[in-house]
């Protein structure tokens, strides 16, 4: 059970989300359709909180003695950052945030691309289908990746 629990909460990580979820997972013994379904829950559970209070939380401490310039230069980056990636993407805008998610790069995933469409305040509900289809494709490109690494490591100690 033990090993369910941690494979859904490095899931919910910041950063490493599924892409540490799934191989940790599957690493530590849990079926690899349970290690993708868990991890994609875990990923995705946070999205709706980040959408509409992480901003708020944000604009709240951007004058706090202690956290004031770490929260604004949060505000910045990713408002800079969503301005950049609006002016490339133009009404491609929902495919842009998809393959953001989706492709397992550093400093990409669900936290991430939900907190540029807050801050863009892009609409709830196509930010929402956006990520979540940019999650699966991450969970396909992860799974594979795993499943070939640990099936070549299994062969070459045998």
């Amino acid at each position: 059970m033990l090993k369910y629990i941690l494979t859904f909460l490095i899931s919910m990580v910041p950063l490493v989300e599924l892409r540490l979820g799934i191989p940790i997972g599957v690493g530590m013994g849990v079926k690899w359709s349970y290690a993708v379904a868990i991890c994609m829950i875990g990923n995705m559970l946070p999205v709706p909180i980040i959408f509409f209070f992480a901003r708020k939380v944000l604009e709240w401490g951007k004058d706090k003695k202690y956290i004031g310039k770490f929260f604004t230069w949060c505000l910045e980056k990713g408002h800079h950052g969503g301005e950049k990636l609006k002016e490339k993407a133009g009404k491609g805008m929902f495919w842009a945030l998809l393959l953001f998610v989706g492709i397992p790069l550093p400093g990409t995933g669900a936290w991430t691309g939900t907190l540029a469409a807050s801050l863009l305040d892009l609409d709830f509900k196509k930010s929402i289908l956006a990520v979540t289809l940019g999650v699966v494709l991450a969970a396909v490109i992860i799974t594979a990746a795993t499943l070939l690494g640990f099936g070549a490591f299994t062969a070459a100690r045998s």
